[in-house]
């Protein structure tokens, strides 16, 4: 009957352990000098010996003939465990013997003494398996068992075993094998077996198995099966690696940032039935080999995956900067930890790869630091669509004066001969925003006209009150800040007191957009040009209407007080 490598090939002794020296040594001394525990726990990932190193312990304390810590394996004692029928040495699975029936009923049957060796040897595999009354229930027997009693605990998650129990054993924790070294085992079982196996083939083999040398066994025996040469393309081939090609040459158009080629190639695989999350998941286990290789070329080569050979990996790497490797490695973590609640598993792929193509569609940083660097490289910029242009408020226009007099018609009514004298250039309107004061009327019999001298032009003088100049200092001001400040300047009322601008604010939200160093700076400024003197701004809170009324109320005041002062003869 054919008998799988792996177990063919299980070590016989703590020296064909392979990659776990650090943990047989120990052991080798503790059996060779008799100062063995009562209670042992090794952890670690499958593959790396456990249960392997667990059996030679078993065979070691039970030996007839030992040498230096090793089983002979010859005597009766060591054949009996490699076999079962040592009653002895019992092998439990707590993931079928888990309950608290099972547990009690090995506490009481490890009480008796062995039947033909020296120590009756519990090797319990995935301990974590256990329930936490069955836990309870071996705490007694293992912090005080009989003399001839040990315990070997082996799992995988640790972190499932309850303290009580990690206190009262000694702990090994197996590592994951290196790839070398799995692949000099391989090359041995097959060179044993007859078997020609290339080392590269050998290599890829190793990388696959993560560690495991189980599963390397496992994969050879596999690939073994049809006999001949063993090489990269057999592995390939008979592990159904032939799709990673595929994933390969997606990735190339991705790198070449050739969107349409990279959704044609995903129309193809969807179509072909390769189902969503698995092509992400080898995207990113490709980004990340690629990412390695290309950051850690030499002491890197132990942390790839094996799915792709040097020659590919080479070729992508090409002009591709680690920056946009690692971009690429968190956008497909993100999409893939977002697709189990997806509505469209295809459109989220579709996306992701046009924005591995193109950075500036994720619109965050990504995208600044994308076209920066394409403007560094030379590069023509990213094209992006235009943005709407913003709707800016201007200031009312002015009037020029036209060049020839536009020609009109007539009026209906007669003109008189004689006009209305224009009055003087003292009486012209004052600039924009200045109050018009009115004057008092002089009778022509008191006055008798004259025709006076010119004068030279007046300067506007600053007007008492900055509220009459509010609106033109808003308009101005709008000129000069961006339009998210516009409307709520227009609920706002300003009023000069002494050399204060105050600011009536409509609201809360108004006063405290308003109230910044870059508004105050404009309104200083153009308060500055427009009254001829620096001014202090203050905002207060109160509404534009309330503000105006008061100021129609004083100009009133103001009025009233000009027509008291005189008398009309």
């Amino acid at each position: 009957m054919y008998q799988a490598l792996y177990r063919k090939w299980r070590p016989k002794a703590f020296a064909d352990v392979v990659g776990q020296s650090h943990i047989t040594e120990t052991l080798r001394r503790q059996a060779a000098q008799g100062r063995l525990s009562h209670a042992y726990l090794f952890t670690g990932t499958r593959g790396t010996g456990k249960t392997t190193c667990a059996k030679i312990l078993a065979k070691a304390v039970n030996c007839q003939n030992p040498a230096d810590g090793d089983p002979c394996g010859q005597c009766p004692a060591c054949q009996g465990i490699d076999n079962g029928s040592l009653l002895d040495v019992l092998e439990l699975d707590a993931a079928s013997n888990n309950g608290v029936d099972h547990v009690r009923a090995l506490r009481d049957e490890a009480i008796y003494s062995p039947a033909s060796v020296r120590y009756r040897v519990y090797i319990v595999d995935e301990v974590h398996m256990l329930s936490t009354a069955a836990f309870n229930a071996l705490l007694k027997i293992l912090e005080e068992p009989p003399a001839h009693l040990i315990f070997i605990l082996a799992t995988t998650e640790l972190h499932k075993v309850p303290a009580t129990i990690l206190s009262r054993c000694q702990r090994f924790a197996f590592k994951r094998i290196m790839p070398q070294d799995i692949e000099a085992r391989l090359l041995y079982v097959a060179g044993q077996e007859g078997m020609s196996l290339a080392e590269d083939a050998a290599g890829l083999l190793a990388r696959l198995a993560d560690g495991a040398l189980r599963d390397a066994l496992s994969l050879l025996d596999q690939c073994g099966a049809a006999g001949g040469v063993i090489d990269t393309a057999r592995v390939m081939d008979v592990l159904g690696l032939a799709g990673n090609v595929k994933t390969a040459e997606l990735m190339g158009c991705v790198l070449r940032r050739d969107v349409q080629a990279a959704l044609l190639l995903l129309d193809q695989l969807y179509s072909g039935g390769k189902d969503i999350a698995a092509l992400l998941n080898e995207l990113s286990t490709l980004t990340r080999d690629l990412l390695i290789r290309m950051t850690a070329p030499q002491g890197g080569a132990a942390l790839l995956s094996g799915g792709y050979d040097n020659g590919m990996m080479d070729s992508l790497t090409q002009g591709v900067s680690p920056t946009r490797l690692i971009y690429m490695a968190g956008q497909l973590q993100s999409v893939s930890a977002a697709l189990p609640l997806s509505a469209n598993r295809r459109t989220d792929a579709e996306l992701c790869l046009m924005r591995l193509c193109d950075e500036s569609l994720c619109g965050d940083v990504t995208a600044l630091a994308a076209r920066l660097a394409r403007l560094e490289a030379g590069g023509p910029p990213v094209q992006t669509a235009p943005a709407a242009p913003q709707k800016k408020k201007s200031p009312p226009p002015v009037q020029e004066q036209s060049q020839a007099p536009e020609a009109f018609d007539p009026p209906p009514w007669d003109v008189p001969d004689s006009l209305p004298d224009a009055p003087p250039w003292d009486d012209a309107p004052p600039p924009y925003g200045e109050p018009v004061h009115p004057k008092p009327e002089v009778k022509k019999a008191d006055a008798p006209r004259e025709t006076p001298p010119p004068a030279a032009p007046r300067q506007p003088s600053p007007p008492a009150n900055g509220g009459d100049m509010w609106p033109g200092l808003v308009e101005k001001i709008k000129d000069q800040l961006t339009p998210m400040y516009w409307y709520m300047l227009d609920d706002t009322a300003g009023k000069l007191d002494g050399d204060t601008l105050v600011v009536r604010c409509g609201d809360g939200l108004t006063l405290e957009s308003l109230n910044c160093p870059e508004v105050s700076g404009v309104i200083k400024a153009v308060a500055k040009e427009r009254l001829g003197k620096t001014v202090a701004v203050r905002f207060v809170l109160g509404t534009a209407d309330a503000d105006q009324s008061g100021d129609r109320l004083d100009e009133l005041i103001r009025q009233g007080s000009r027509y008291d002062s005189f008398t009309v003869k």
